[in-house]
């Protein structure tokens, strides 16, 4: 095999060991994520996962990375496909309902957020981060959206931040994506989101 075969296939066993990690995440949180697991369900040995990630700790911070990474550039391209900042807030939700839709899974960082006296200093770095980006972006569209002043953009971007991941919470403790869309219909009913 030529070094660049071995690299994809080192890369697209990353990928998958990072891809099988989310999803275990957004059901069982750090704490449902295991090397032995994780391998049988990408199909490699448990060593294989310590060549890409030495400790449990580097896989977190990996995974939890990548998910705020991935959802930054959502946002991005949500922002950049229509420009309109009102617009954008009104679908901010679907955001998080994605992972409602996908076996009634959460949203990896909240999840993991509730756990944040178990987690590594690393991860619970990388999880502040994800809460971080949603709340600049919120924060720039309110003032974009003219909803509020930059004085008061942040705390209320933080406020929308929370009670979306409440709505989560809720209807996943219910397995009842209905919770989720009344819950967003009455934030916007109360003006917390635009109508």
């Amino acid at each position: 095999m030529t070094k660049h075969g071995g690299n994809e296939v080192s890369s697209s066993a990353r990928e998958a060991i990072l891809a099988a990690a989310k999803r275990t995440a957004q059901a069982h949180g750090y704490g449902g994520l295991n090397f032995r697991d994780l391998a049988d369900e990408v199909g490699i040995k448990a060593a294989s996962i310590y060549h890409h990630f030495p400790s449990k700790a580097d896989l977190g911070v990996a995974v939890a990375r990548r998910y705020w990474e991935d959802t930054a550039a959502q946002l991005e391209a949500m922002l950049a496909e229509t420009a309109d900042p009102v617009r954008c807030l009104r679908r901010y939700p679907d955001v998080f309902r994605k992972a409602l839709e996908s076996g009634n899974r959460m949203c990896l960082c909240s999840f993991m957020s509730a756990e944040v006296e178990d987690l590594p200093g690393a991860v619970k770095k990388e999880v502040q981060t994800f809460a971080d980006v949603n709340v600049a972006w919120l924060s720039k569209l309110l003032v974009a959206a003219s909803l509020v002043s930059s004085r008061k953009s942040e705390q209320r971007a933080r406020a929308i931040f929370a009670a979306i991941a409440g709505a989560q919470l809720i209807a996943r403790s219910r397995s009842d994506i209905s919770l989720y869309d009344s819950t967003i219909d009455n934030y916007r009913a109360a003006g917390l989101l635009p109508a």
